[in-house]
């Protein structure tokens, strides 16, 4: 793939955007942004970017563009079937996405992770594992740091630890990890994709250009992933927590190794600072991935012993009059939240609410078996899993306009020994720019708390 002297246009303005227009304009493309906000909205990152001259469109999508364009990358938050996309592929301009930018000039080996839950945490346990035996890793992609911001200095015995999301995998071409890893499928993203087939062939895409030669790492006990195996080229590594398979498993507390004739136990889980059961499965999944990668046994688990988990995920924030406060910001859909309810061992208020992403409610109700004393609900979908809770039999709600409100009521019913979690079930862009915004911000009110 060159650019070199080609006219790009770079839809989407957000972070992926900013990093493939700046990857363009190195490589020597004339390159153009456009975005259907309003300018108005962009005026401090236009300002930003001021050494590079960009062109800058916004607003309605005006398709004269099209005539004189040879690329047009996608932010990932794109809808690939926009008509002015369509338009562009039937001309002939190359459609892709900023993953598959990337990638056309990246020089190291790339570890490529998705699933619908635990992605962030397992890239960041990776990442620190590949730090600790390369000094030239780069962890990227939806865990916040574009992909195209780093590939210049990627080097060939580098390594690239890159979490994709299915809307990042809609539009790779070549796009090829040595490892990948699927790690669950559960319905998340249904106003994006329509149906669970085709958010399931979109994370299956990952596997799509590996070989015999390359490695995929699936989770045993996850039905969806298992089935996908007969459709995947590369060597499978399971991990599990109910069978002992080829690859890690779980028995009697320890996580265990039997990949390759080899039968060892790597660590206790009275030796890691993760919570939930969850996590049980991404650290499996992180271990088999440094199976593939070679990783000596020792540093697997001093990694892994130190590690304490990402931000945002069921992060402990505080403790004010005797309840503790947690920030499972990222946990955006039913199922995440599933997992932050299971890992609480207190009576828990729980703050919900957030974007309608077309999920349904109701096992994520029926998980809060007693352990969840009162719902606390915001943002669009408040009346929508009110309904729902109602309908499984669960009563004890609260409905605010803010989450500043949401805290507020939180903190009168607490009691001491409570704990406050907050797990939207739900995405954040109906009232935040991010769940990180939403995240920061409920940390940031429980200061308020303290007098």
């Amino acid at each position: 793939m060159i650019v070199n002297n080609k006219m790009v246009l770079i839809v989407g303005m957000a972070r992926s955007g900013i990093g493939s227009a700046k990857l363009c304009h190195h490589l020597g493309a004339e390159t153009a942004i456009y975005d259907s906000k309003d300018k108005a909205c962009f005026e401090d990152i236009i300002e930003s970017l001021a050494e590079y001259n960009f062109k800058y469109y916004f607003g309605e999508f005006d398709e004269c563009l099209l005539d004189s364009l040879d690329y047009m990358v996608l932010s990932p938050g794109v809808p690939m079937e926009l008509p002015f996309i369509l338009k562009a592929r039937n001309k002939g301009v190359e459609v892709i996405g900023e993953i598959e930018l990337a990638y056309a000039y990246c020089k190291s080996q790339i570890i490529a992770i998705t699933g619908t839950n635990g992605k962030t945490t397992t890239t960041s346990l990776i990442g620190e594992i590949m730090r600790a035996v390369n000094s030239k890793t780069f962890v990227v992609g939806n865990i916040g740091n574009a992909f195209t911001n780093v590939v210049l200095d990627t080097e060939e015995e580098g390594i690239v630890v890159a979490e994709i999301s299915s809307f990042q995998l809609e539009a790779i071409k070549e796009f090829r990890p040595r490892i990948s890893a699927i790690l669950n499928l559960t319905e998340d993203h249904l106003n994006r994709h329509k149906t669970f087939e085709n958010y399931c062939n979109a994370k299956l895409r990952i596997t799509e250009n590996q070989n015999e030669n390359d490695y995929c790492i699936l989770n045993y006990d996850d039905l969806l992933c298992r089935a996908l195996a007969d459709k995947i080229h590369a060597q499978i590594v399971w991990f599990s927590m109910k069978e002992q398979v080829e690859g890690v498993y779980f028995k009697n507390n320890t996580l265990i190794v039997n990949y390759n004739n080899v039968h060892v136990e790597i660590i206790s889980m009275m030796d890691v600072k993760l919570l939930g059961g969850h996590n049980i499965e991404n650290i499996m999944a992180a271990i088999a991935i440094s199976l593939c990668m070679n990783v000596p046994f020792e540093i697997i688990k001093n990694c892994i012993s130190s590690f304490s988990g990402v931000e945002h995920r069921i992060e402990f924030s505080g403790e004010v009059k005797g309840v503790k406060y947690y920030n499972d910001s990222k946990a955006t859909n039913p199922d995440a939240a599933i997992k932050g309810i299971m890992a609480m061992i207190t009576p828990t208020v729980l703050i919900a609410g957030g974007m309608d992403k077309g999920s349904d409610y109701g096992d994520w109700i029926r998980s809060f078996n007693q352990k969840v004393k009162s719902l606390i609900l915001f943002g669009e979908t408040k009346e929508k899993i009110k309904e729902s809770a109602i309908l499984n039999g669960f009563d004890s709600i609260i409905i605010v306009n803010t989450l500043e409100e949401a805290v507020l009521k939180a903190a009168n019913i607490a009691k001491e020994g409570d704990s406050v979690l907050l797990s939207p079930a739900c995405a954040s862009w109906d009232m935040f720019k991010s769940y990180e915004e939403r995240g920061d911000l409920f940390k940031k009110l429980i200061t308020t708390l303290i007098v």
